[in-house]
C-alpha cells in the first residue's frame, strides 16, 4: 500500500543537494541507497546549523539505530532536490527524525521516511543525554503530535 505523499508545509528545515552523475544507478535514476544518504545529510546539517553540534570536537556523536523510507517518485541526475527534516521524537538520548525528498518546486514528497539518532559519549560509545542547548536549539523543528 502506497503511503499518502507528504507536503512541505510540515518541515520547517530544507537543505538543497545536488544530485550527481554517480547517484545514478544503471537503470538512469538515483538508486535507493543514495536517499538514506541524503537523509543522513540533512539530518546532520540541522545538528550542524542549528543545533551548534561540532562534529569533530564534540564529546557526543549520534548513531543511527533505525531508518526507513518509501519511494513514491522517481529522482534523477541532474536535480536540485530539497531534504525536508523534523523532529517526530524527542527523547532523553534519541530524536526521531521525519524525513521528505522534493523535487524543487514540488509540493509533494518524491520520497519520504525516518531515521533515528541515539546520542553517545564519543569516547565510551555508552548512551548520553542529549545536552540542554542541544535540546532546546531542537525544539523550534519538534512536530507537535
Amino acid at each position: 500500500m502506497k503511503p499518502v505523499a507528504k507536503t512541505r508545509d510540515q518541515y520547517t528545515f530544507f537543505l538543497p543537494i545536488q544530485t550527481r552523475w554517480s547517484d545514478n544507478d544503471m537503470y538512469g535514476h538515483v538508486n535507493n541507497v543514495m536517499y538514506y544518504s541524503y537523509f543522513d545529510t540533512a539530518a546532520n546539517a540541522l545538528l550542524i546549523e542549528k543545533a551548534g553540534l561540532n562534529i569533530h570536537q564534540a564529546e557526543i556523536m549520534g548513531l543511527v539505530v533505525d531508518s526507513g523510507c518509501s519511494f513514491l517518485a522517481e529522482l534523477s541526475y541532474p536535480e536540485v532536490i530539497e531534504v525536508g527534516v523534523a523532529i517526530a521524537a524527542l527523547g532523553n538520548s534519541s530524536l526521531k527524525y521525519d524525513l521528505a525528498i522534493f523535487k524543487q518546486h514540488q509540493q509533494q514528497a518524491s520520497a519520504q521516511g525516518h531515521m533515528v539518532h541515539v546520542f553517545v559519549d564519543a569516547q565510551q560509545r555508552k548512551s548520553t543525554p542529549i545536552p540542554s542547548e542541544m535540546r532546546d536549539a531542537l525544539l523550534p523543528y519538534l512536530r507537535s503530535q
